[in-house]
């Protein structure tokens, strides 16, 4: 299968980033990360993790949340660990990195997410900035036709916003804010991340097991 890129950059919902790289590691998907400057300042407010944009460790992204305080609010949040073994490979790109694959319409794909999307990320890729790797793996995504998932966590949502998500919905981007349903009947905040995490792997045609679909018993 060709490998999938992760771009994690400085909205909140940090959350949803580590469990979709959790799930597609799980499903045996070989996966390319970045992450923003932006998005370590997240990190740290909404799980408490310092993160090292040189070398970002997948045992640091997936482990450390265990270390958090038991009061710690993100307890509730994070959802439980998958039985299934992380089988698929995690490769680690710094931002600046214009020499990694993804930076590349020649290195193939099989679809690229950024989740959480902040707008100012949002702003850049229906602009054509590339000013970063997150942009430049996205200016690919968008020149090769390939699959482009945007995940926004903003509201209220500005005119600006409003204009750049139906210029990348226009291109073919998929557009899916961090808006979870109720219809599965959560029981934790865990549940309401998985319901968004399952709704990018859909998308992505990655198989999952992370809650019942509507009608489902």
């Amino acid at each position: 299968m060709l490998p999938l890129v992760l771009a994690i950059s400085g909205a909140s919902g940090a959350v949803f980033s580590v469990r979709l790289l959790e799930v597609l590691l799980a499903a045996g998907r070989d996966v390319h990360v970045t992450i923003s400057p932006a998005a370590t300042d997240v990190f740290r407010q909404e799980l408490k993790l310092e993160l090292d944009l040189r070398d970002v460790r997948l045992e640091q992204l997936l482990s450390d949340r265990d270390a958090l305080a038991v009061d710690h609010p993100l307890r509730v949040v994070a959802p439980p660990r998958l039985a299934a073994p992380l089988t698929g490979t995690y490769r680690y790109h710094p931002i600046r990195d214009y020499a990694a694959g993804i930076a590349s319409g020649s290195f193939r794909t099989a679809g690229m997410v950024i989740c959480p999307c902040s707008t100012g990320t949002l702003a850049a890729v229906a602009t054509g900035l590339s000013q970063n790797l997150i942009h430049r793996a996205a200016d690919v995504h968008l020149k090769e036709r390939r699959k482009l998932i945007v995940v926004p966590r903003e509201t209220p949502l500005s005119s600006i916003t409003l204009g750049n998500m139906k210029t990348l919905a226009d291109l073919g981007v998929v557009v899916l804010p961090a808006m979870p349903g109720w219809y599965h009947e959560p029981t934790s905040l865990g549940d309401l991340v998985d319901f968004v995490v399952a709704r990018i792997c859909d998308q992505l045609g990655v198989e999952h097991k992370l809650g019942r679909r509507w009608s489902e018993g």
